[in-house]
């Protein structure tokens, strides 16, 4: 289907969504910040986001529970407070939340190695395996990699949670023990199965008996696929070769415990208001202890502060770090904890600022994070009483400059390419079966004169191979809404044999959970593709 420009689209009927979702919230007792709507409508347009839900807690009371804009850009339901979004990441902090009450209930403690619990965990590492405590688990300072051993379970992956914890252990470290941050999801992943061994739950049901039930957040799901067939649920977008259209929802699981999540404007306000209140539900009932807020927000992993981009100046910190399923940082000398979220077509932000006794989140089916950074940035500054400032007008001139330097490397990689220097081998002998120590099996098969790449685990990672130069070719993933096309590079023994295949994401813009960098592809001899 041909679908035209979104902001063409949008101009007819984003001011008359937004007044039609603009129904107050029922327990909202305190104004938002002035021209909100015109303020978010200017932002789904400028950075062609589709639709938005924001929910902002203050002192207490609700402030606010709205959609905006449009569920999916090619049936215009508007987006209400109850529309379903993807929080992804967002949900690392309901787990980091379930550990701690379970640390409550005396079933674990912080400071514990996990191979107390749970035996058979492992590291690559033994002396990290023995010494990995469960607080370890939440905090991003385990010695892997950046995504390491996300391929797992991103794109959906065909192995249970337990499998993919279990393959973890051949997954290399990359630095050591404790001494560099480096954000992982496949640690949430063990936590979620550490939960279950402990509680005699899965974490999907743990979470929902412990945590959304007693919230009040009845309309919160814990797995894609439950969320993905309710009727108010947002549909994902993300550019696609340059143009914003609908992309295919994940629907993985063994996932749940890092990223699986999904939830709305109106039941988030509850998660904000138990954060904020260190716990409390009603006056004298507890979700967790005082004490268990001090845990979960302490800085544990401290995180190097960047540069950052001239535009962004007053976003820039004087202390960054990971705590337990949360980032800490100041704004403006305050302290704020938050984090954010990202799956296919689904971006999101929740960000607490106790100080302030404030909450926000904003959650947006369409992959552009100056969106939702822009939405929150204006909240925090109404509240805070900051200098105006124009955050659209930022975020547009960052998200230009990122561009440019995307379309800058992309070129010097073609620019660098000599594609008269053909493969040193006949197409069929680069076929056959080969293995990864960690993932398992990918398959390189002939087809229709040319050779295709499938991965065993992950039924959306099957590409077309395209020579690029010498022994390297370029997999261009069949379902383009992927965008993580990649180079696979044949190493050749003396005899003329493959020894190993390695890869690596063909562009910068690749998402970070595409690890196939890590990935040793070694033929399985003998084997037939």
């Amino acid at each position: 289907m041909n679908v035209p420009p979104l902001r063409a689209r949008r101009a007819s009927l984003v001011l008359l969504l937004t007044l039609l979702c603009a129904v107050p919230a029922a327990r909202a007792q305190t104004a938002p910040p002035p021209d909100f709507d015109r303020y978010v409508a200017s932002v789904l347009d400028a950075f062609d986001v589709p639709g938005m839900a924001v929910a902002i807690v203050k002192d207490g009371e609700v402030v606010l529970e709205r959609g905006f804009g449009v569920r999916d850009m090619e049936r215009p339901t508007p987006v209400d407070a109850h529309t379903l979004f993807g929080i992804a990441s967002n949900t690392k902090a309901f787990t980091a939340t379930a550990l701690a009450m379970l640390v409550e209930d005396g079933r674990l403690a912080w400071d514990e190695p996990v191979v107390r619990y749970m035996p058979d965990f492992a590291l690559s590492d033994p002396y990290v395996t023995a010494h990995l405590t469960v607080r370890d688990l939440l905090a991003h300072r385990s010695g892997l990699s950046l995504g390491a051993g996300d391929l797992l379970w991103w794109p959906a992956n065909t192995l249970p949670a337990s499998v993919t914890v279990e393959h973890l252990r051949r997954v290399p470290l990359a630095t050591s023990f404790r001494s560099t941050y480096a954000y992982d999801n496949m640690l949430f992943v063990t936590a979620g199965q550490l939960v279950e061994r402990v509680s005699g739950q899965t974490w999907e049901a743990f979470v929902r008996a412990r945590i959304l039930t007693p919230l009040g957040m009845t309309e919160t799901v814990v797995s894609p696929p439950e969320g993905l067939a309710r009727p108010n649920v947002a549909r994902p977008h993300a550019p696609v070769d340059g143009v914003v259209r609908p992309v295919p929802a994940f629907d993985g699981t063994n996932g749940n415990a890092a990223a699986g999540i999904m939830s709305n404007a109106h039941d988030i306000t509850r998660w904000l208001q138990v954060q904020l209140d260190s716990g409390r539900v009603a006056p004298d009932r507890r979700l967790f202890e005082a004490a268990t807020t001090n845990e979960l927000w302490g800085l544990v992993m401290p995180i190097p502060i960047p540069p950052g981009e001239p535009e962004l100046a007053a976003l820039r910190p004087q202390f960054s770090g990971y705590a337990l399923g949360f980032f800490v940082r100041d704004y403006r000398g305050v302290k704020t904890v938050q984090h954010t979220g990202g799956l296919p077509g689904f971006l999101s932000q929740v960000m607490l600022v106790p100080g302030l006794d404030l909450g926000i989140a904003v959650f947006t089916n369409q992959e552009s994070a100056p969106a939702f950074r822009a939405v929150t940035q204006y909240v925090v500054d109404h509240y805070m009483g900051a200098p105006r400032t124009d955050w659209i007008a930022a975020y547009e001139a960052v998200t230009a400059r990122q561009h440019a330097r995307v379309e800058e490397a992309e070129r010097a990689t073609a620019a660098a390419r000599d594609a008269s220097a053909g493969p040193s081998l006949p197409l069929a002998s680069y076929a056959g079966r080969y293995e990864d120590p960690w993932y398992g099996e990918v398959s390189i098969v002939q087809e229709g004169g040319g050779l295709v790449m499938r991965f065993a685990h992950t039924p959306e990672l099957v590409g077309d191979l395209e020579h690029w130069q010498h022994d390297t070719f370029l997999v261009r993933w069949h379902d383009r809404a992927t965008r993580a096309d990649a180079f696979v590079t044949f190493a050749l023994r003396p005899d003329g044999t493959i020894a190993e295949a390695r890869m690596e994401p063909a562009s910068p813009a690749v998402d970070f959970s595409f690890d196939f960098q890590d990935l040793v592809l070694r033929p399985v001899e003998g084997a037939t593709p």
